[in-house]
């Protein structure tokens, strides 16, 4: 036992060295730079709880970065999940639209999000944007919004670029029906259960962990969602599609303040690890079925 205990932790060494070389280093330096005041053509000195009051206090975009992130990620864990789930129910049925279904739901998915971003730019273009097209030739005047860049219109645009895109969702959800017993199916259909009762009571209940992963996956995703941000509005209106991931990289490369960017980072994980908390809590993907 303790010759197999020996080459368990030899073959444990490479990994631990290499996740405390590259994240665990990066956190503990992240964490103790976030105290200190460091800038560009500023040496390093220590400052205490600076960075934070500032941010909680003085920093009106940070604030609005934090809300407009807490309604993403809350329109992720309810709307994009359902979204998925739904779908992934729909060609469970193997009908004749499930193939179709299953492709075209997600190809979004496979486009990258800076991509897709320039492509939401074309659609929603104030000139010669499909949106804008149709709705000129529907009403019979000229239409130029501008949607990503009008105060009213820019946050439910910015998020319509992701959210009801759930490929990954259904194809998770997806993988897990495909290992339920089929025995179950037959003994509700002897009981004369309808497939949506079929659905309702028997499959979904099956399906919460990978549900609750699926949840955790999305509102994560909330605390990394960056690119698409920048190639559409950067944050504009103002700060109306601001989020802390986007705030974080102009704290850095904008204004060359890297103490008050790394205690942003502090609160991103921080609040990341709340929402995973909190998901796996609700689901209660802690316990046995």
């Amino acid at each position: 036992m303790k010759k197999n205990t020996k080459w368990i932790v030899l073959f444990l060494l490479p990994g631990v060295a290499l996740f405390s070389f590259i994240f665990l280093s990066s956190l503990i330096t992240l964490f103790t730079t976030s105290f200190t005041d460091w800038a560009v053509g500023k040496d390093m000195t220590f400052a205490g709880l600076k960075n934070y009051i500032y941010l909680f206090t003085k920093d009106e975009d940070f604030i609005q970065s934090i809300k407009n992130t807490a309604v993403w990620i809350l329109l992720q864990s309810v709307v994009h999940v359902f979204i998925g789930v739904v779908v992934a129910l729909l060609i469970s049925r193997k009908k004749w639209y499930s193939n179709p279904m299953r492709t075209i739901f997600f190809v979004p998915n496979i486009i990258s999000s800076a991509a897709l971003g320039i492509l939401f730019l074309c659609i929603m273009n104030p000139q010669f944007g499909f949106v804008n097209n149709v709705i000129t030739k529907l009403t019979g005047s000229p239409y130029t919004h501008n949607w990503f860049m009008d105060p009213r219109t820019a946050f439910l645009t910015v998020t319509l670029t992701w959210l009801p895109y759930a490929g990954l969702v259904t194809v998770l959800v997806l993988a897990e029906m495909s290992s339920v017993s089929e025995d179950i199916y037959e003994a509700a259909m002897i009981d004369g259960a309808t497939k949506l009762q079929t659905d309702i009571y028997i499959v979904l209940p099956l399906m919460r962990n990978i549900i609750g992963t699926s949840t955790v996956l999305a509102a994560t995703s909330m605390l990394q969602k960056l690119d698409i941000i920048m190639m559409t509005t950067s944050g504009g209106p103002g700060n109306k599609t601001m989020n802390m991931p986007m705030y974080l990289y102009k704290t850095v490369f904008t204004n060359n303040n890297y103490s008050l960017a790394n205690a942003q980072g502090v609160l991103l994980i921080l609040m990341g690890a709340v929402v995973m908390i909190c998901i796996r809590k609700l689901y209660k993907m802690d316990e046995e079925d």
